[in-house]
Formats: C-alpha cells, sequence, structure tokens
C-alpha cells in the first residue's frame, strides 16, 4: 500500500473514531400473546386469541451522529415453508427545533418463502408525545400480494403506511399507549379487489424497572368482512426485557 494510501486510511480511521467511542448497542426480546403487524394477525395458522410469538433483536447508534442500524426477529405462521421474520432497518433521527426526526429504510424478509420480502422507505417525525410515521414500498413484492417472487405479475410498489402514535407516562412507570393507522394499497392490489383498511391500538405499559416491561393493548383491524379472523380486535399482552 502506497504512503498516500496509507494517509487516507488514516485521516478516515481519524474521523469515524469518535462514532465508535461513543457507540452504543442494545438488544430486546419479548414474548407475546399475539402478533399483530398492521392490525393483522402474523399467525393465520390457528382461530385463537392466544397465537403467542417470540420476539427479538438490537439496535446500534453511531455516538451522537444520529445514525442508527438494527434488527428485530418474530415467528410468525401465514406463509407456507415459513416460521420466521427477520427485519433489517438503518436510518438518521435529527431534531428540528422541538421535533425530532427520524428517516431511514427497512427490509422484511421471511426465511423458506422470499414472497414476502418487502421493502421500505420511511419517515417520521415526533412532537411531545404525539409521533407520525409514513412508510412507502419501494419494492415490487409487497408480503405476497404482488410482485415477482409471488409469481402474480403485479407489483406493490408505491404502497403507503400512514400511522399516528401517542405515548405519554401518565405516572411513575405507567405509560399510556394509542395509535391508528392507514393502509393504502397500490393500484395493482386494488385491482385484486383489495380494500384499504384502518388498523387501532389501545393500551399501556408498565416499567418494572431493570429493563423489565408489561405492555398489554386492544389491538385490530376493520374490513374485517374481506380479511376475516385476521383483522379481529384482540387483547395482546407483552412481555419484555431490554439490555
Amino acid at each position: 500500500m502506497s504512503r498516500a494510501s496509507l494517509k487516507s486510511l488514516a485521516i478516515a480511521c481519524v474521523a469515524i473514531a469518535p462514532l465508535w467511542a461513543h457507540a452504543q448497542l442494545t438488544a430486546n426480546v419479548s414474548l407475546t400473546t399475539n402478533y399483530k403487524f398492521r392490525g393483522q394477525d402474523q399467525d393465520s395458522g390457528r382461530n385463537k386469541a392466544v397465537k403467542p410469538a417470540l420476539q427479538g433483536g438490537f439496535d446500534y447508534t453511531f455516538g451522537d451522529s444520529g445514525w442508527y442500524i438494527g434488527n428485530w426477529n418474530s415467528s410468525v405462521d401465514w406463509l407456507p415453508r415459513n416460521s420466521l421474520e427477520t427485519d433489517f432497518y438503518g436510518g438518521y433521527k435529527f431534531k428540528a427545533g422541538e421535533v425530532d426526526l427520524d428517516f431511514g429504510a427497512l427490509q422484511y424478509l421471511y426465511s423458506g418463502n422470499s414472497a414476502g420480502n418487502t421493502t421500505e422507505l420511511y419517515g417520521a417525525a415526533t412532537y411531545g408525545p404525539f409521533t407520525a410515521k409514513y412508510s412507502h414500498t419501494v419494492s415490487k413484492d409487497y408480503f405476497n400480494w404482488a410482485g415477482e417472487k409471488a409469481g402474480s405479475g403485479l407489483s406493490g410498489r408505491n404502497t403507503g403506511y400512514l400511522w399516528l402514535g401517542f405515548t405519554q407516562e401518565v405516572m411513575p412507570k405507567v405509560t399510556v399507549k394509542a395509535s391508528l393507522g392507514f393502509t393504502r394499497f397500490a393500484s395493482d392490489i386494488k385491482g385484486l379487489g383489495v380494500p384499504n383498511y384502518m388498523d387501532y391500538s389501545v393500551g399501556g405499559a408498565y416499567d418494572f424497572g431493570d429493563g423489565v416491561s408489561l405492555g398489554a393493548a386492544v389491538t385490530g383491524a376493520n374490513k374485517k368482512s374481506y380479511f376475516g379472523d385476521v383483522n379481529k380486535a384482540r387483547l395482546i399482552v407483552t412481555l419484555t426485557k431490554t439490555l
């Protein structure tokens, strides 16, 4: 390696050294009575209120730079030959006055059946207890509804999801949470007769300390006449440990 190359490498190492010095890794693991994604059960193999799922992942922040990456996983049962969802994401967080902004990308992967794989870009803004987040599908594949891997010849690109959330600590260790979401399908999916729908969640969480919390929420979605029991409201209880 030339002297100039070594000098460039040294400068690069010095530049990123502060990021690594203040980097922080956190991990989490959860056991939930039912995994719902955007109001829909992710275990369609059983028509029961209790469909336990094991979940967990990690988040890695690069110091105070605002950059982060992460991974999250959950057991699922809605695709043939698949029992695991694996998500990878990364993005950038920063402040604009009193508003916290977050922009990034997220890849959903389903081992054993790639027809469910989906890629989204997202942007979120938080002001006090309120958060608004929009996710936009950029892949042709969209959770087995459309795409080359699903074999439909259709595109799920431009499907959008708008999420509005409220989180507020109402007393020490007790937090109230509520959210409302809206899924707008791409025209190819809409052409199949699939309706846009809304999902909701109302509940709260108790912090036991040492990274242990217990949450409970009633979660569901409308348009049950089309989607069936997967959109049915469920009382979901989740025990989480953060490391």
